[in-house]
């Protein structure tokens, strides 16, 4: 066997349809948390998936996602 090692990295922040029956048809962004089995589902609804991808790469977002990280570590 070769010597190569996984490296087990953490998936980055993605946005999927919400379960919600309430907020149907809409889309909600998770953020996975190091030692957290489900990932973090950040307060917002999108109403298409291109918002909620865009939002994750705003500078809202980005401080938002960076705040969910730093409050998982601690």
């Amino acid at each position: 066997m070769s010597g190569w090692k996984k490296i087990k990295k953490l998936p980055g922040p993605y946005a999927a349809l919400t379960k919600d029956a309430r907020f149907e048809g809409t889309y909600e962004v998770f953020v996975p948390v190091p030692d957290r089995s489900k990932p973090h589902r950040v307060p917002l609804q999108f109403e298409t998936l291109a918002a909620a991808e865009a939002w994750i790469h705003s500078p809202d977002g980005e401080d938002a996602i960076a705040e969910i990280l730093k409050q998982a570590a601690s």
